[in-house]
């Protein structure tokens, strides 16, 4: 097998410069050191790959919130409402059981 890089793999690594604070920096340092990484740019390109999974599931969260508050809403809109007061309390005393259980 050649040594020799993959002409296409070249193609979409562009060299970039990128400022670290010193903590940052040190973490990355400490990252290759561990062995877990090659260098430097396999930390950065792990670390950005965790951000858009992140991001991904953010996404993900919000659309559940926004179809959960859609769905509240359209009950609120049929007269489907809980007395607030009352739902307070219902959701005090099951903290309460629930403080209780794990005593």
């Amino acid at each position: 097998m050649s040594k020799i890089a993959n002409p296409r793999r070249l193609a979409y690594l562009r060299p970039m410069n990128v400022n670290l604070t010193p903590e940052l920096e040190k973490l990355v340092q400490e990252k290759v050191a561990s062995g877990l990484y090659n260098n430097q740019s396999e930390v950065v390109r792990e670390a950005l790959r965790l951000l858009v999974e992140q991001d991904r599931l953010r996404e993900a969260r919000l659309e559940r919130l926004r179809s959960a508050l859609a769905a509240g809403l359209d009950q609120a809109e049929r007269g489907e409402l809980l007395d607030g007061p009352e739902v307070v309390e219902e959701l005090r005393a099951m903290l309460r059981a629930r403080a209780e259980g794990a005593e």
